[in-house]
């Protein structure tokens, strides 16, 4: 019996604190070469696609900007232009914020790319709900819940509507959407998409996120640290998807995930120690303390215990980033962890806030990474190195071949669109016939 095929992307790393910027091979975090570097390698690798975020607003923290973001953050789509002209397979998806665009320019904006790129098109839907980000747009930002969701599904059904709005190899037609979110109507100018619509995909782990991804997602951008946790999640996600008239193959779930590789398994955990130890500096752990306590905790010492006072809920020190659901929870199982292990407040940071990471030698990843996807865990993966630009490249060169002598992983891409490397069914052209 053939095995279950990994599926997996990149992500750049970008302007978070999974970069190790003191490591003297890091580079720019905005230069073009970075993005292609990264990109290539990825396509060597035979990788899905490259993925990038999206910041519409330099987070502040306690007044001032965020560190880490005062290197840039440019524009996704507009560098996934440029990457379509260095690379042939490598599909490219951008985070774009559906509360803050209109269906009708993201559409045409997508529907460009995917042209550029021979079908290359990925677009990940992401939401916000927080008013300091709204401030840079006329309308303001502030949306609940429920209602960003609402907006967000309405959103994707539209452009949807949009992208199917012109028969394959057609002229112009006309759409019109009448919604509670949006009421639009017209021609739209791009030909149908070469892959017939670019790729969506999701990111969320929320109730709503689950459903909505369910309904409208081609991909879910998860997160989950052990088998158990996404075994759950697959299971949950997949078995929705009948009520919509889909098929589990529908629907691909890649959680993000990070890697650190050795010539031998304790080598690696050695590496990764090292590496988080970087990552959460004593200046970001009393950061990333304060983003749970909404405190200022810079008197706090970073080797000594957690604090013991209760977070403040509806603190504004850390703007621009979302906040936790229950930051006092999150601060009662921190301490448990805490005096539990006897930790440090840098220590219970490095623990606690680490993003599911495959350790060990490139035998030990690659034979972690297939039990995931062979036991209904993940259909694959997005890998976030820890290093820009060339955080990739030793995966590519040492699991890479691993998975491909296991009989898990392409030793070639066999089509020429995202759909084809993700398998996803080519949508079905629902304006009539042609």
């Amino acid at each position: 019996m053939s095995r279950k095929q990994i599926h997996l992307a990149a992500h750049f790393p970008g302007v978070n604190s999974t970069t190790v910027w003191a490591d003297p091979r890091s580079g720019s975090q905005i230069d073009f070469s970075s993005f292609e570097h990264l990109a290539r390698t990825a396509e060597r690798g035979l990788f899905d696609f490259f993925f990038l975020a999206e910041g519409l607003r330099l987070r502040e923290h306690a007044g001032r900007i965020h560190d880490l973001d005062v290197v840039g953050r440019p524009e996704s789509i507009t560098v996934l232009n440029a990457l379509a002209a260095v690379t042939d397979r490598l599909g490219l998806a951008a985070t774009v914020n559906a509360t803050f665009n209109e269906p009708y320019e993201l559409a045409r904006r997508l529907a460009s790319l995917d042209h550029l790129s021979a079908g290359r098109a990925a677009w990940n839907v992401v939401t916000s709900s927080d008013a300091f980000t709204g401030e840079n747009f006329r309308r303001g930002g502030y949306l609940d819940r429920a209602d960003r969701y609402a907006r967000a599904a309405e959103f994707v059904g539209a452009v949807r509507e949009l992208w199917d709005s012109r028969p394959p190899g057609g002229a112009p037609g006309t759409f019109a959407h009448s919604g509670p979110q949006f009421r639009i109507e017209g021609s739209f100018p791009v030909p149908r998409s070469p892959q017939g619509q670019p790729v969506v995909i999701q990111a969320g782990d929320s109730a709503e996120g689950r459903e909505f991804a369910a309904s409208a997602a081609d991909v879910v951008f998860t997160r989950h640290s052990t088998l158990e946790a996404g075994r759950e999640f697959y299971a949950d996600v997949k078995g929705r998807l009948a009520r919509y008239g889909r098929e589990p193959d529908d629907l691909k779930i890649m959680p993000g995930v990070t890697y650190v590789l050795g010539d031998s398994d304790a080598d690696a955990q050695e590496r990764a120690a090292g590496i988080r130890r970087q990552q959460v500096s004593p200046q970001n752990a009393i950061l990333a303390l304060e983003q749970v306590w909404g405190r200022d905790l810079s008197g706090y010492d970073p080797d000594g215990p957690l604090p013991d006072i209760d977070p403040d809920p509806d603190s504004t020190l850390v703007q621009g980033r979302v906040r936790v659901a229950d930051p006092v929870a999150v601060a009662r199982k921190w301490r448990a962890l805490s005096e539990a292990k006897g930790l440090s407040i840098r220590q219970t940071v490095i623990e606690s806030t680490g993003r599911q990471s495959f350790v060990g030698s490139p035998a030990t990843v690659a034979a972690a990474l297939e039990e995931f996807v062979a036991t209904d865990a993940a259909d694959g993966f997005i890998l976030v190195p820890h290093l820009t630009p060339g955080g990739l490249d030793d995966f590519v060169d040492q699991v890479v071949p691993l998975l491909q002598e296991r009989g898990a992983f392409r030793t070639e891409y066999t089509g020429t669109t995202l759909r084809s490397h993700l398998g996803l069914p080519d949508p079905v052209w629902k304006g009539g016939t042609p």
